[in-house]
């Protein structure tokens, strides 16, 4: 290892963009691609061609783009009232931050509380991966907890206790999705009332990247809680994960400090301009949504028919499909071959260490992975699973 490299470094083990891949390189149109929770549809022919337009005409390349977002983050403002059916003046561009993906929001959020050996994150695992490799590249302390396997609620005493004990450096974020990905689950009324309860030190960040989807979200409750911070992005039911645009609401003091820490010019004059086309069109966008519940609702009836499967109820536009084992040994054997064969027939789905995560494609792309994974789950009977 290069002797200037920080040491912590060394066993660190970098996200994969494509999690099913054995590389980093692009996955082949062939495949159904169900591994990164990737809306399906790409965007109407209408948008991109009001886009090549943009670009063609209004984006000059040799100038650096609108710094501040203020356009876009007026008009995230008004759909974020809209969306929770709040007064149009309750938030406004002071409470948006807007981020090259949701990740640089986490990014600048820990550089804001963390740096220094000024606190340590706590998450419940399994969940969204970046929180603690993000983390774990500034030096920052992660502190896991588990979840139910049957609700995968968080292991709130676990929880507690930890915040109790973890000191030198304490912790100061706690990290939620909702729903949570990859079990799909809303945050339950006992998870709530715990986020409720945590002081005014310690920052919550509900991560509501499927808000879309599961039409929950917990931004009525920003006005009296200025510890909680709501993440969202434009790559999943808005159709532009090819642009990284990501934003957050939050008390306008936290905003200020984000804004303060965030890099300069982060997002390219292209993204804005995508990201204001899709909120200025959010209705047609929006309305594949129907179809995407509708198809994740067919795809765990079915799933739900196998004895060997665990499949649970889903917010979100994915499911998260478990083994039923006679013992962990089986399951353990079994999830990676599972996951291979799926591969080897042209679906990609994600694998973590308790089961696979599969996006809601198209209704083709969903009956042939429905296909996929009973011709796969007939050849493990042998297994006596």
């Amino acid at each position: 290892m290069l002797p200037f490299i920080r040491s912590d470094l060394a066993q660190f083990t970098a996200y994969k963009p494509h999690p099913s891949s054995n590389t980093a390189e692009p996955v082949a149109i062939k495949f159904d691609r169900l591994d990164t929770n990737e809306s399906p549809e790409d965007l109407p022919p209408e948008l991109k061609e009001k886009l090549a337009w943009t670009y063609q005409q209004v984006i000059e390349t040799n100038r650096y783009p609108d710094g501040g977002h203020e356009q876009l983050r007026d008009a995230i403002a008004e759909y974020v009232n809209e969306s929770a059916n709040l007064s149009s003046s309750l938030f406004t561009a002071a409470n948006i931050s807007v981020g090259n993906g949701s990740d640089e929001l986490i990014r600048s959020l820990l550089i804001a509380t963390c740096l220094g050996g000024e606190g340590s994150i706590l998450v419940a695992n399994p969940t969204f991966s970046m929180y603690g490799i993000l983390a774990q590249t500034l030096g920052i302390g992660v502190v896991t907890v588990g979840r139910n396997q049957t609700n995968f609620e968080i292991d709130i005493k676990a929880a507690q206790t930890a915040i109790t004990q973890t000191q030198n450096p304490p912790i100061r974020v706690v990290f939620v999705v909702h729903p949570n990905s990859p079990t799909a689950n809303l945050l339950t009324v006992a998870e709530l009332a715990w986020l409720r309860s945590l002081p005014e030190e310690i920052l919550v960040v509900i991560d509501e990247a499927y808000f879309e989807f599961s039409q929950n979200t917990l931004v009525d409750e920003l006005a009296q809680r200025p510890n909680w911070i709501i993440l969202r992005t434009f790559s999943k039911a808005f159709r532009l994960a090819a642009l990284r645009v990501g934003y957050c609401i939050a008390h306008p003091e936290a905003i200020a400090i984000l804004e303060k820490v965030r890099l300069p010019y982060n997002l390219p004059s292209f993204s804005l301009a995508a990201a204001l086309v899709a909120l200025q069109n959010r209705q047609l966008l929006l309305s594949s949504i129907l179809q995407t519940q509708n198809e994740r609702d067919k795809l765990i009836a079915n799933l739900a028919q196998h004895p060997a499967l665990q499949v649970a109820e889903s917010a979100a536009n994915f499911v998260y499909l478990r083994l039923q084992a006679n013992n962990s040994d089986s399951k353990n054997t079994t999830l990676p071959i599972l996951h291979q064969q799926l591969r080897s027939a042209g679906t990609l789905v994600r694998i973590l260490n308790e089961g696979l995560r599969i996006t809601i494609g198209t209704p083709e792309e969903n009956s042939r992975t429905l296909e996929r994974l009973q011709a796969a789950m007939a050849n493990f009977e042998y297994l006596n699973i």
